[in-house]
């Protein structure tokens, strides 16, 4: 029997062995977020010998947070930690079950394609070495990570302000991943809708909104076990620190559009939600929200606005959740913005699935419905 190990000591790692015992029927469990129930997230590698099969069954897939995503679900795969495939999964009696012929000695899984705190570091460093781009560290979290916001402009009196967020739930990090598209593109000095775009206008920008539940391999919350998309109500420095620093923030600045970057476990599409659900919701909102989306819609074939949650009726939106207060209290846009964990299936790729290149490309596009919305807000 040939012999192999299972690692998840590594930032973002996740997940718990029940026996490894036998090559051919490695049983596994997704270990829980700490503090809270959520499970989802996983991220681990094997390493073993090369040619050798390895099977694998996660247990208590039925049991996790959204079981209805395993369907057509396949594990993000990599050997080199930078470029990601797909491994076939097969969904049946409560188990997700894989298999993988190492090429290589070690091979890695995750839930999604994992975007590290280096990887986060890495970005924020980058950015702020452009002239028209500044870091600003708002405060720490329960763990003592730094809560960083980006603030990107070309000019000393902006007209508009505009607000991105992203990873409240750290497991989303197609979120991460769109914003680094968004920033790469906002930032090159040749891409004349982001030039007009910052002669005008302010962006903020937070990468990430949960760096203690990223590093720890959480799906949902963060280090006290709160779902920081259910506090911007009533967020507390002890419980929420994340969302109190930030939302503090943007009521000092002010803003014109907000953006909520999400991943969706079940459906197979990119979409927004809006705030339509709120009392003060009036058809400047649904005029501002059709020309963001007809503007996605135009420059990204990944975006589509066909499928996607249900509406919230008029006066029963849950007000704890990000884009509903910064819809209410800013009178604005206000969108979460969710893509896939599995694909797009609207436009498939059977290697990669829905991947961290394409969430990028996503980001890119944001520039276009960005400025189109801008365009009508001006004309207000």
């Amino acid at each position: 029997m040939n012999k192999f190990s299972i690692n998840s000591n590594f930032d973002s790692g996740s997940i718990s062995i029940v026996d490894a015992s036998n090559p051919n029927d490695i049983q596994l469990n997704i270990a829980q977020d700490n503090a809270s129930e959520f499970l989802q997230w996983f991220h681990f590698s094997i390493s073993g010998e090369i040619g050798e099969t390895y099977r694998l069954r996660i247990l208590n897939a039925s049991q996790s947070s959204y079981n209805k995503g395993w369907k057509d679900y396949d594990v993000c795969t990599s050997y080199d930690r930078q470029d990601w495939f797909r491994t076939p999964a097969n969904y049946e009696n409560g188990e997700l079950n894989f298999e993988i012929e190492l090429s290589q000695s070690t091979v890695y899984f995750a839930y999604f394609t994992p975007y590290s705190h280096e990887r986060h570091l890495d970005l924020l460093a980058w950015a702020q070495r452009d002239i028209r781009c500044s870091a600003h560290q708002l405060g720490s979290t329960i763990d003592g990570r730094t809560m960083t916001m980006l603030k990107i402009t070309n000019s000393e009196s902006p007209s508009h302000k505009v607000w991105l967020i992203a990873r409240q739930h750290p497991g989303e990090t197609m979120a991460e991943w769109f914003i680094e598209g968004f920033l790469h593109s906002l930032l090159d000095e040749d891409n004349p809708i982001a030039k007009k775009l910052l002669q005008t206008a302010a962006i903020y920008v937070v990468p990430n909104m949960n760096p203690d539940g990223a590093a720890r391999g959480n799906l949902r919350t963060n280090a006290a076990g709160a779902n920081l998309n259910r506090e911007w109500k009533n967020p507390t420095m002890k419980i929420s620190p994340e969302v109190y620093l930030v939302r503090q923030r943007m009521m000092l600045e002010g803003g014109d559009l907000f953006l909520d970057i999400h991943g969706d476990e079940e459906l197979p599409y990119n979409f927004v939600a809006g705030c339509e659900g709120n009392e003060s919701y009036d058809d400047r909102h649904a005029n501002l929200e059709k020309t963001f989306k007809d503007a996605y819609i135009a420059i990204s074939p990944d975006f589509q606005d066909t499928y996607g949650y249900p509406k919230d009726k008029k006066g029963e939106a849950d007000l704890r959740i990000a884009a509903n207060w910064l819809g209410d209290y800013f009178k604005t846009l206000s969108f979460t913005i969710e893509m896939p964990f599995k694909d797009n299936a609207d436009l498939p790729n059977p290697v990669t699935g829905w991947s961290a290149e394409r969430s990028a490309q996503l980001g890119s596009d944001a520039l276009f419905p960005i400025q189109q919305t801008l365009n009508i807000i001006t004309k207000d």
